[in-house]
């Protein structure tokens, strides 16, 4: 079942379509357009039997028990002959295979009455699961992988926190430098830990994570650095896998809707990748509904994509969005002095890099989007832990936002969701705070 990929690069705007060589290191075309990892060659559907042996049938061999390499066929950019385990060995990045490795949909009762939905139709993918704790994973053993393809020396990031545990990991993993721009004062400590335990060489900046990608990609351009945050187009290779899991476990049925927390975008973009291609494959028949949830603090999509913005709303457009409305967006914040606020840092984002392809994949998929509060997620993050699993404040935007969107009748009460929980708990106080005020929904108070 061998794939060679034929793989290049492509500019996602229709009326550009500037191509470029799989080994060039451009994240957007000269135009400023932003670049799709293309493939010639379509898959064949019998790969889905291949995928579903592997780990199973190799014990041992780390590239099939990885969650993301088990897929290899399905973004094979390196180009190699992807049944010679020592090719793959020579190419493709992982942590020991970990990658991906644990992350599967799970019913969690507690958390369906909640939402108010049956157990039956609601799963839930925790992606904290992964060896730094978060989705980033799948996406960084992509990108480290292309990183490694073409001699880099130096990983680049801008982060809130969950890239920079990852990109620190694989960097330490690969025995290659990784420079970390932060938004100083706006990090989790528990994520910033992790940066600094992996040997990453920390900046901070004065100012939003916006700010920070801004000086990253400064120094990826003019000191020799790889940019792996998420506008490069090979992490959104590695994130695919994510719906792959979920549609493998449900045999590739596809549900209703898969539900995301909105900040950069990269999962929004990568998912309706993965939905484009697999429907232009024909390994799926019927295509999943995106939902996309923001932070009330951090509503940039939500905003413009609903009209509250000068009353249009934004939308793909057969590739011709309206870029001028986001630039007036933006524009309105910096003159208001309004900057992204919510205690879910890892979705604290107001320029979201992938705006443009999170549109193409709502596009594609009729998909929606809608806006959370602080506490509302809080007691979305609360409710999964008391279903045994761990998750992240900002995966706690999936929860309530199904409960939302279910409430709102967007979401019908026999539609079969999937719902990504992106990270595990990292801010240790979040759930004592919480836990502390008897106020709250699931709190537990300490007894005196």
């Amino acid at each position: 079942m061998t794939l060679h990929g034929d793989a290049y690069l492509k500019c996602i705007d229709p009326k550009c379509g500037l191509e470029y060589p799989i080994k060039s290191t451009n994240v957007q075309c000269e135009k400023g357009h932003l670049l799709d990892v293309k493939y010639k060659n379509k898959p064949s559907e019998k790969l889905k039997d291949v995928f579903a042996h592997r780990g199973i049938m190799d014990e041992g061999i780390i590239f099939n028990e990885s969650g993301v390499w088990r897929f290899r066929e399905l973004l094979n950019f390196c180009e190699i002959d992807t049944e010679n385990i020592d090719e793959c060995s020579n190419f493709l990045v992982s942590l020991d295979g970990a990658e991906g490795r644990q992350s599967k949909p799970y019913h969690m009762t507690r958390a369906s009455a909640f939402i108010g939905t049956s157990s039956d139709n609601l799963w839930l993918q925790p992606e904290g699961y992964n060896p730094s704790g978060s989705f980033k994973d799948n996406g960084m053993a992509s990108a480290v992988t292309h990183a490694k393809m073409i001699g880099a020396k130096k990983i680049v990031c801008a982060s809130t926190g969950n890239t920079s545990a990852s990109a620190g990991m694989f960097a330490a993993n690969e025995g290659i430098q990784c420079d970390v721009y932060i938004p100083a004062g706006q990090i989790a400590p528990g994520k910033l830990s992790q940066a600094y335990q992996f040997g990453a060489q920390i900046v901070e900046v004065n100012g939003n994570f916006d700010d920070a990608l801004k000086q990253s990609l400064d120094d990826a351009k003019n000191h020799d650095g790889y940019t792996v945050n998420s506008l490069n187009p090979f992490r959104i290779e590695g994130q695919k896998t994510i719906p792959y899991r979920a549609l493998e476990y449900l045999k590739w049925a596809s549900p209703d809707w898969i539900v995301y927390p909105g900040g950069a975008l990269g999962n929004t973009s990568s998912c309706g990748k993965a939905l484009m291609e697999l429907y232009e494959w024909g390994w799926i028949s019927k295509v999943p509904r995106i939902a996309v949830i923001n932070s009330e603090g951090a509503s940039t999509l939500s905003d413009l994509y609903n009209g509250k913005f000068q009353g249009e709303e934004l939308r793909w457009n057969k590739g011709k969005p309206n870029t001028e409305l986001i630039a007036e967006y933006y524009a309105y914040l910096d003159k208001e002095g309004i900057r992204p606020k919510t205690k879910a840092t890892a979705i604290q984002i107001g320029r979201p890099v992938n705006i443009l392809k999170g549109l193409r994949a709502l596009d594609f998929t009729d998909g929606v989007v809608t806006s959370v509060s602080d506490a509302e997620m809080l007691d979305g993050m609360s409710v999964v832990g008391l279903n045994g699993f761990d998750c992240e404040m900002a995966s706690g935007a999936s929860v309530v936002g199904i409960k939302k969107l279910l409430e709102d009748e967007i979401i019908k009460k026999d539609d079969v969701v999937v719902g990504i929980l992106t990270g595990r708990q990292k801010d240790a106080m979040l759930p004592v705070d919480y836990h502390n005020n008897p106020e709250n929904k699931f709190a537990i108070p300490p007894k005196i």
